[in-house]
Parts: C-alpha cells; sequence; structure tokens
C-alpha cells in the first residue's frame, strides 16, 4: 500500500482517523484495536509518530470516494469494529452513522450489519460484501 499511486498520504490518515474513531467509539481502545491500526498504518508507511498525532489530532473523513473506496473503506471500519471480538451499540451506531455519511443506501448498512452475526468473527468475506453491495446499487 505504502507504494499505491492512488491513495496520497492525505487520505490514508483520513482511513487511519476513521479507523481511530471507531474504536474509540466504545470508549476504549483494545489492544487488538491498536495493533490493526498500526499494521494498517506501517503498510501504507505512515510512521509511528504520525499515527499517534492521529490519535489526538484525526484529520477528516475524506468525502470524495469511488464506489469501491466507499466499499472498500466500509468493509475496513466493519474490520475494525469486529477486531477485538466485541461489538457495542455505540460502535454500531457510530458505523451506521458512519455508512450514511459516506453516501451509502441505508439499506446496505443495515444489511451488511444484520449479516456479520452470521459469520465466524462477524466478518463478512468480500464477496459476499460486493454482492451486498450490487443487489442496491445495480
Amino acid at each position: 500500500m505504502a507504494n499505491n499511486p492512488f491513495i496520497n498520504k492525505e487520505d490514508q490518515k483520513s482511513l487511519l482517523s476513521d479507523l481511530i474513531l471507531m474504536a474509540k467509539a466504545d470508549e476504549k481502545i483494545t489492544q487488538g484495536e491498536y495493533d490493526f491500526i498500526h499494521r494498517i498504518a506501517e503498510r501504507m508507511g505512515i510512521s509511528e509518530k504520525e499515527v499517534r498525532e492521529l490519535y489526538h489530532n484525526p484529520v477528516s473523513t475524506k468525502k470524495s470516494f469511488t464506489e469501491l473506496e466507499r466499499i472498500t473503506h466500509f468493509h475496513k471500519m466493519v474490520l475494525m469494529m469486529n477486531v477485538d471480538g466485541e461489538t457495542h451499540q455505540k460502535e454500531i451506531a457510530f458505523l451506521r452513522g458512519f455508512g450514511l455519511e459516506l453516501g451509502l443506501r441505508p439499506g446496505v448498512v443495515n444489511q451488511v450489519l444484520g449479516e456479520m452475526e452470521q459469520y465466524e468473527h462477524k466478518i463478512i468475506p468480500p464477496e459476499r460484501l460486493l454482492q451486498i453491495f450490487n443487489t442496491y446499487y445495480n
């Protein structure tokens, strides 16, 4: 990811900030959530110092996502919510609002949140996630 010409540093920091906000939605950051954020940052080439700064001063969510970027971003947020094996109502409310803010249809968000319960570790396989999105957008 560090050398991906389609994702600039500002977009990377926006994604990391969103993941941090998701992790903080239940008012605590677990070690699993912390590790997940830092693994993604490392893959992006974002320094430890920059990540620490994002915990205190998150950057705004990117507003101009393509459809594929919205799906990918939302999927990463779902993974973040479930990384610690606990799903709190505050996290679900945050994710639902975030999905709507991204411009996702309420039906998509609700179906993803409902279906994740059917999968091991609440992780919807990417191909199933794409099927859900295709149902609503085609």
